[in-house]
């Protein structure tokens, strides 16, 4: 069974080709990369608009998605920045929320989903409502399927073990770990890609410290941050392989706090030094091979940002992108969550501090009213919504792309079982 995950693998190389072999040293200077542009300097020729960006899309992708959002009305402005919550099972629903409210997408949990034929329905009528609103991109449509009991279509989808597989295959034998660590992402991609998704909220970067986390546990792919390091490396590669966005999560890293961010703020007291070493090498690894998304999470990380969400604060926006060089996709967690619970405007706050993706905001529509007055009356400037949607037009763009260069096989089921015996089987 590891021979044909391993042939499904080669046989799909996506955007990250490089070795699987991740985890440098954790570097403690800045190691940002300038954007790349399309302005010809006095001695640099013109970057070619097919040059790959850092993260997926090209560099004429990301111009053409500039121009476009330059266009729009606040409204539509402020619909593409976010991902929204809906109640029910009724495709209708979410559709005309994306259609009425420009959203990007939405994000699918257990409770808004029935069966296979349901599921189909409802990712087609999200997809028809971003074209009927004039989009020639897709829709993000998300789901966190994880692995484990981390699994919003169980019963529908194939099950696969929890993430702290992948970390135990590879402690067990390195190479065969990490292919059979992307071959899961690749099947489990292309699986939720055969449903209609175009994004999956994972993989899990948390590097766990063990009994007293929580929320994490089995989620993270291992307590040593080399094993985890290498375990998401692997896993964005395959879900590149499928055409389908991930989402490293939860930036810089939940897997130290000892309270659940469901419920409440948790402070983590690690200094910088402490979560450049224990938290931040799974998030580099990720952004070396070319990691599209980055969800940021609720903690209150009292020596960076003390008393304001990590979701929230400029601080944390500038460790991620000015020191570890992530140019992608920003989003929240889920801003529904305890742990924002109570702070006036989460969303607002959240997008001014950097966050490109509001998710899953407690009252889409109200949210959606607030960017908008905020554009408006520049409490917000335009330029930095304009930024925002800009990459997740780009995005999407990238994912429509990509995903029509890799059909989903007919088998698709049959492999995800496969490669989802094979991670299980080397794990343990």
């Amino acid at each position: 069974m590891v021979v044909a995950g391993a042939l499904l693998v080669s046989g799909c190389a996506g955007p990250g080709t490089g070795s699987d072999d991740p985890a440098p040293s954790v570097s403690t200077t800045s190691s940002s990369t300038p954007s790349p542009s399309t302005e010809p300097s006095a001695t640099e020729p013109p970057v070619d608009p097919e040059t790959p960006t850092s993260w997926g899309p090209t560099v004429g992708e990301l111009e053409e998605a500039r121009d476009l959002v330059a266009t729009w009305t606040p409204e539509q402005l402020a619909g593409q920045v976010i991902v929204g919550r809906f109640h029910g099972t009724d495709p209708a629903i979410p559709a005309r929320m994306v259609r009425d409210l420009h959203l990007a997408g939405v994000s699918v949990t257990s409770a808004n989903v029935a069966d296979r034929e349901q599921v189909l329905a409802m990712t087609s009528a999200l997809t028809r409502a971003a074209a009927a609103d004039g989009r020639d991109f897709p829709p993000v449509i998300g789901v966190d399927q994880e692995g484990g009991y981390v699994s919003h279509l169980r019963g529908i989808a194939t099950e696969f073990p929890h993430f702290q597989s992948a970390g135990a295959a590879i402690a067990a034998d390195a190479r065969l770990g990490r292919r059979v660590t992307r071959a899961a992402a690749l099947t489990t991609g292309l699986e939720l890609r055969g449903l209609g998704f175009t994004w999956v909220f994972a993989p899990v970067a948390d590097v766990t410290i063990g009994a007293a986390d929580p929320t994490i546990g089995a989620r993270s792919p291992s307590q040593d941050p080399r094993l985890a390091a290498q375990a998401v490396g692997a896993a964005i590669k395959g879900y590149d392989d499928a055409g389908i966005v991930s989402t490293v999560k939860h930036f810089p890293g939940h897997g130290g706090a000892t309270s659940d961010s469901h419920d409440v703020l948790p402070k983590l007291d690690s200094t910088l030094a402490q979560i450049r070493a224990h938290d931040l090498p799974p998030f580099e690894s990720a952004i070396r091979q070319q990691a599209p998304a980055v969800m940021l999470s609720h903690l209150d990380l009292t020596h960076v940002a003390p008393g304001v969400p990590a979701s929230m604060a400029p601080e944390v926006y500038s460790l991620l992108r000015d020191d570890l060089g992530f140019e992608g996709v920003t989003i929240t967690d889920s801003l529904g969550m305890g742990a924002v619970g109570g702070r006036p405007k989460p969303a607002l706050q959240a997008l001014k501090a950097g966050a490109d993706l509001l998710l899953m905001p407690v009252d889409t529509a109200t949210t959606h009213q607030i960017v908008v007055d905020a554009i408006a009356s520049g409490e917000v400037s335009r330029e930095r919504v304009e930024e925002a949607a800009a990459r997740v037009v780009a995005l999407q763009t990238w994912q429509a792309r990509i995903a029509a260069q890799r059909p989903v096989p007919a088998d698709v089921v049959e492999r995800a079982r496969a490669a989802s015996a094979d991670l299980l089987s080397a794990a343990y």
